[in-house]
C-alpha cells in the first residue's frame, strides 16, 4: 500500500508539471497570469490582461499586441537661492501629499562655514500627475538640469507572473492530493512539506511582483536642490588683506618646518660631528709626518 501510495505521489507530480508547462506557454503568448486563489488579479496582473486588439490589414484578423512594461525616472537638479530651500523642499513634500505621489526619502543639509545648504527628495508619482508634480517642482527655483531614464522590465514581469502561474497550480494539486482518501500518513507529511516550500516561493514570487508593479506603474522621480552660488566682486586690496590675515597660519607652518627639519638632522649630528673630528686630527697628522719626513731628508 506504501508503495503504491509513492508511485501515485510522483505521477500526480508529473502530470501538474505538465500541467504548469501548458500554462507558463498560454501566459507567455497571452500575458496572462492568476493570483494565489486562482482567479485574475485586478491590483498586479490588470496591465498584462489589458490586451490590444487591432485589425491588421483590410483582412480583418485579430492581433494580440502584448503590453510592454517600463520603469521611467526622472533626475531634476534644482538652483534656488539658500535661504528658502528648505522651505522649497517641504513644500514639495506637502504638495506630493495632495496628488498620487509617495515620498521614499527627503532631507535638508544646512548651510556651516564650509557647506552651501542643499537637499533630496526621492518619490514615485502615478503617471497622471507626473505633470503637475513636475510644473510644481519647477516653480522652487531654476531647473539646472532634467534627465529622464527608462528601463525595460517586460522580461522581467513576464518571468515572474509564469512563475506565479505555475506555482500556484503545483499548490492547488498539492491540496487537492491532501483531500484524496487512502493517503498514508508519511505521504500526507510529504505532501505538507512540498507544500510549504511551495507557499514560500510563491510568496516570494508574489512580492516581486508588487515591487516590479511598483516599478513600471509609477514614474521615480529623484530632485537635487542645490543654493546659487553667488559672486563676489573683489577689491584692489582684497588681495592684501587675505595677504595678512594668512600671515599667521603661513608663519606657524614655516616654523613647524624648520623645527621638523631640526628634529631630522639631529641625529645625524651625533655621527656627523665626531667623525669629523676625527678625519681632521687623521688629516693634520698625516701633513705632520709628511712634513718631518721631508725636513730629516738631507738635501742632495
Amino acid at each position: 500500500m506504501l508503495h503504491k501510495s509513492f508511485r501515485f505521489f510522483w505521477v500526480a507530480i508529473v502530470l501538474c508539471a505538465g500541467c504548469a508547462h501548458k500554462a507558463a506557454t498560454y501566459q507567455r503568448a497571452t500575458g496572462l497570469s492568476e493570483d494565489e486563489s486562482g482567479q485574475a488579479s485586478p491590483a498586479y496582473y490588470a496591465p498584462a490582461a489589458r490586451l490590444r486588439m487591432s485589425l491588421a490589414g483590410g483582412g480583418g484578423d485579430a492581433v494580440l499586441a502584448a503590453p510592454r512594461f517600463v520603469a521611467v525616472r526622472h533626475k531634476l537638479e534644482i538652483v534656488e537661492a539658500g535661504s528658502g530651500l528648505a522651505k522649497s523642499i517641504e513644500a514639495v513634500v506637502a504638495f506630493c501629499g495632495t496628488i498620487q505621489c509617495e515620498v521614499l526619502s527627503s532631507n535638508v543639509t544646512n548651510e556651516t562655514a564650509v557647506l552651501s545648504p542643499s537637499g533630496n527628495i526621492t518619490a514615485r508619482v502615478a503617471p497622471q500627475d507626473l505633470n503637475k508634480f513636475l510644473d510644481f517642482v519647477g516653480k522652487q527655483g531654476k531647473i539646472a538640469q532634467h534627465a529622464t531614464e527608462s528601463e525595460d522590465k517586460t522580461a522581467a514581469v513576464a518571468d515572474v507572473e509564469a512563475k506565479l502561474q505555475n506555482q500556484t497550480e503545483f499548490r492547488d494539486s498539492l491540496r487537492r492530493m491532501l483531500t484524496k482518501p487512502g493517503v498514508s500518513v508519511a505521504d500526507l507529511l510529504q505532501i505538507q512539506e512540498k507544500l510549504a516550500e511551495v507557499q514560500a516561493e510563491l510568496d516570494s514570487e508574489a512580492t516581486q511582483r508588487k515591487v516590479l508593479a511598483n516599478e513600471t506603474e509609477k514614474v521615480y522621480v529623484e530632485i537635487a536642490f542645490h543654493a546659487e552660488q553667488r559672486t563676489i566682486s573683489r577689491g584692489s586690496f582684497a588681495s592684501v588683506g587675505e595677504a595678512l590675515r594668512d600671515f599667521g597660519s603661513v608663519l606657524g607652518d614655516s616654523l613647524a618646518a624648520l623645527i621638523t627639519a631640526v628634529a631630522a638632522i639631529i641625529p645625524w649630528l651625533i655621527v656627523i660631528i665626531p667623525g669629523s673630528w676625527f678625519l681632521i686630527k687623521a688629516v693634520r697628522r698625516f701633513r705632520e709626518r709628511r712634513r718631518a719626513a721631508k725636513a730629516a731628508t738631507p738635501a742632495a
